[in-house]
């Protein structure tokens, strides 16, 4: 069973987030190259969960099903 992924860690830098073991950013377990993956947040800052494929615009609402984009 895989580990919940924290939204909001508190120290997202000294940990590895490339796969569920969550190792310590100074040693990796898996093989997963020689640098730590980042979290989310450190990427894109900390509204990482608001944008994206999944992120809604609350600013445009969504299209009516009938209605068609010009």
């Amino acid at each position: 069973m895989a580990k919940k992924f924290p939204i909001r860690p508190a120290n997202p830098g000294r940990i590895c987030w490339g796969c569920e073991r969550y190792c310590p950013a100074d040693s990796l377990q898996c093989g997963n190259g020689s640098v730590a993956t980042p979290h989310p947040s450190e990427l894109f800052g900390d509204d990482w969960m608001n944008w994206g494929l999944d992120g809604r615009d609350l600013a445009e609402p969504p299209l009516a099903p009938d209605t068609v984009a010009e």
